[in-house]
């Protein structure tokens, strides 16, 4: 089965003049294989009639089209965008308890979520009456949902990706927002265990972005819905406050019984907290399919090794974590020391221990938000002055800063590297404003300018955000990479804790309490960082036999009673 998909944004015929058509063999022996849409100007492949030689790829010079050959046993799509658009395959199944997507952006997760939802009924690749649609799943446990669907019997909840826009849309106080909404009357005890009660009486607009995402959790989960879909909703919370929103989130689907859909992008996260696990595979921008349902272990395993195996499907390469022994002793190129560093804000007081880092070395930073951590950065980066001592490094800084403002201006105005460019996948977004972009395209971006200045010490201020798993891991391997080959500095502050095991060479711990005091240990061997972390957590984490990765012990198991007995809360072996 062939399919084709053209990048309608990419696509400019007004500079090519229709390379495409003009070379491709079947028009040229007088088959309509590629035909010119009358209403866009722009060409349509005839999947039929297409060859799939693959000139037409080559020849297009924005790289606009996708020629892929797809196993007949795939079968037909549930849903497409257009004529040579996006197609995703498959649907997920409903089941009582917490069901968890996986796969990369841009591969149909929020297509799939706005089927389930009612807001997109599925086209089954062209135009579909309902009969038709359910029909189509005779036999399957999905089309029973898909029935009620159809005469408007499920109730779906869905909490949006970007939290950042609710101001946008929504006015007033969160007290006033939230009772609005409540249809439980669970809202006062969502207040308590998603830690509101300090945001309850400020506008909307003055939240920041972990306060959103808490208050957009506490939105769905007040609803009275048969089905709940949470689209990536650990972003901008810390590691404490995602895994108590995976505990807020299980509690609800065990006493409700209701569906629970959460499409996530931290794996440890995922794992915490679902039940059953679906994997989206394909091509980004060009197709997707769904899955076999699996157990969240199997299903996370499964995609990591990048083999479905119930479905027989290779889809890439395998993602492996290493099991590190202790590090050893090492001769570094450069080290760098800082004094004692003291900053008082309104309210708020952060004490950091001297310390110094490496080059080259890769620097985690972990802690909860509000604690100093970006303080702690914008010290470095000479953005804020410390309040006991003038901080002269007398090395060159370069900083991607947490909350990423978009200039009016395009891609192609900023100095980037052109490996660089390549690497990260932006060289057709060069002519892009950057008010225009997505998150995470607006993320890359913001890495790449980061990293195409030349400095000793680079700084990434929350990296992951908006990236999804391949591309967060994809991030680390080079990181490792670029601080090798540059001789360089890098120091990351991130959440996502599987990320920062990926790629610290040495953590720094950020403790005290949000808002208030913030006091930061000096650079630590890893192992030694992650149990201080992982006990001021209360959690403690072993390794995937299979994979290497790092997962979370339930609490009172066998093995989180024996680790924290022994005092190791992070299991290296």
């Amino acid at each position: 089965m062939r399919i084709a998909v053209i990048d309608r944004n990419r696509c400019k015929v007004k500079e090519c003049g229709y390379l495409c058509q003009i070379n491709c063999p079947m028009v040229k022996t007088g088959r309509e294989a590629i035909i010119i849409d009358k209403e866009t100007k722009k060409p349509i492949i005839i999947e039929d009639l297409c060859s799939g030689c693959g000139i037409c790829v080559k020849k297009c010079p924005f790289e606009a089209i996708t020629i892929v050959n797809l196993p007949e046993e795939i079968g037909e799509p549930v849903h497409q965008y257009g004529k040579n658009g996006f197609r995703l395959y498959n649907l997920p199944v409903p089941k009582k308890g917490v069901v968890g997507i996986i796969g990369a952006n841009g591969i149909g997760k929020t297509t799939m979520m706005k089927i389930l939802s009612g807001e997109i009924k599925p086209n089954l690749g062209g135009e579909a009456e309902w009969e038709e649609i359910v029909d189509r799943f005779r036999g399957k446990e999905i089309r029973d949902y898909l029935e009620r669907l159809s005469k408007g019997e499920i109730k779906a909840v869905y909490k949006p990706q970007y939290v950042d826009k609710i101001p946008d849309y929504v006015k007033g106080t969160v007290r006033e927002i939230l009772e609005k909404g409540d249809e439980t009357g669970g809202l006062d005890e969502l207040e308590k265990k998603l830690d509101l009660e300090n945001s309850m009486e400020k506008n909307i607009e003055e939240l920041s972005g972990g306060e959103l995402q808490r208050v957009a959790i506490a939105a769905s989960l007040s609803k009275d819905a048969d089905i709940y879909l949470l689209d990536e909703p650990s972003s901008y919370l810390d590691v404490r406050e995602r895994l108590n929103m995976a505990l807020v989130v299980r509690e609800i689907s065990e006493i409700t019984g209701k569906f629970v859909f959460v499409v996530e992008h931290d794996l440890i996260v995922l794992d915490y907290l679902s039940d059953y696990s679906h994997v989206i595979f394909g091509q980004p921008g060009v197709y997707g399919v769904i899955s076999n349902i699996k157990g969240v272990r199997i299903g996370i395993n499964e995609y990591l090794s990048g083999f479905l195996r119930s479905e027989n499907m290779r889809f890439r390469e395998e993602i492996k974590f290493e099991v590190r022994p202790p590090k050893e002793k090492r001769e570094f190129i450069g080290t760098i020391f800082y004094p004692k560093l003291k900053k008082d804000y309104d309210g708020f007081k952060l004490e950091v221990d001297p310390g110094e880092f490496h080059s080259p070395e890769i620097l985690g930073i972990l802690g909860k938000n509000a604690i100093g951590k970006t303080t702690f950065v914008k010290m470095l980066a000479n953005v804020v002055e410390p309040d006991n001592t003038k901080l002269d490094l007398k090395l060159s800084v370069s900083y991607k800063p947490q909350y990423i403002k978009p200039r009016d201006s395009l891609i192609a105005s900023l100095n980037l590297n052109t490996e660089l460019i390549q690497r990260f996948g932006l060289k057709f977004l060069l002519d892009r404003n950057m008010k225009d972009l997505s998150g995470g395209e607006l993320q890359k971006v913001a890495i790449v300018d980061c990293l195409s200045k030349r400095a000793n010490i680079y700084l990434l201020d929350e990296p992951s955000a908006y990236l999804d798993v391949e591309e967060r891991l994809k991030l680390a391997k080079y990181l490792k990479k670029f601080a090798e080959d540059n001789e360089v500095s890098v120091l990351v502050v991130d959440h996502d804790i599987l990320l920062i095991d990926y790629l610290s060479d040495e953590l720094m711990v950020f403790s005290g309490e949000s808002g208030r005091e913030g006091y930061a240990s000096r650079p630590l061997e890893l192992k030694e960082g992650m149990n201080k972390f992982l006990r001021e957590m209360n959690i403690t984490l072993r390794r995937d036999p299979e994979t290497g990765r790092p997962r979370v012990n339930k609490a009172g198991s066998v093995k989180d009673r024996e680790q924290r007995k022994k005092g190791e809360y992070y299991y290296v072996g």
